[in-house]
C-alpha cells in the first residue's frame, strides 16, 4: 500500500521538471484542496456549512467551473484518503507559494473550521500544524484565526 501512495504522490503532486505552469499550478490547487478536505473531516464529522464553505472557497480562490470542481475534489478526496502526513502538501504549497498565498489558505482553513459555529480542538490543532509546516508566525496563525472569526 504505502508502494501506491508513494507512486500517487509521485505522478500527481510532486513537482517535476518538465511540468507546465498549468500542471504546477493543478498540482496546488490539488494540495490546496486535500489539505481543506482533510480539515473539514479533522473533528471526524462533515457538516453541510463546512462543505458548502469548502466548495466556495475552491470555486472562488481557483476560478473553478462546476465540473473542475467536482474533478478537484474527487482528485483531493482521493489524496487526502490515502495521505501519509500533510508535509506530502504543504511541501509543496511552500515551493509554489509566496507568503500572501500562504496566509490565505491559512485563512481560508479558519473558514472551515468555523463553518459549523465551532472550532473543535482537532481543527485547531490541524491549522496551527500546517501553519507551522509553511513556516508562518504565530501571530499569523493567531491573526487569520480572528479574522476568520463569525461577528
Amino acid at each position: 500500500m504505502l508502494t501506491s501512495i508513494t507512486s500517487f504522490f509521485e505522478k500527481c503532486l510532486k513537482p517535476s521538471n518538465d511540468d507546465t505552469a498549468d500542471t504546477a499550478t493543478d498540482k496546488l490547487h490539488l494540495a490546496c484542496a486535500a489539505l481543506l478536505i482533510e480539515l473539514s473531516v479533522a473533528d471526524h464529522e462533515r457538516t453541510e456549512e463546512e462543505t458548502r464553505t469548502l466548495r466556495k472557497i475552491l470555486r472562488e480562490t481557483f476560478h473553478l467551473q462546476d465540473k473542475q470542481l467536482e474533478d478537484l475534489l474527487d482528485l483531493a478526496h482521493q489524496e487526502a484518503r490515502s495521505a501519509t502526513s500533510l508535509y506530502q502538501f504543504t511541501s509543496l504549497i511552500n515551493a509554489g507559494y509566496g507568503y500572501e498565498q500562504k496566509i490565505r489558505l491559512l485563512k481560508h482553513m479558519w473558514e472551515v473550521a468555523y463553518a459549523d459555529g465551532r472550532v473543535d480542538r482537532y481543527e485547531d490543532h490541524m491549522i496551527r500544524k500546517v501553519a507551522d509546516l509553511l513556516y508562518l508566525s504565530h501571530n499569523d496563525f493567531i491573526r487569520m484565526k480572528l479574522a476568520s472569526k463569525p461577528a
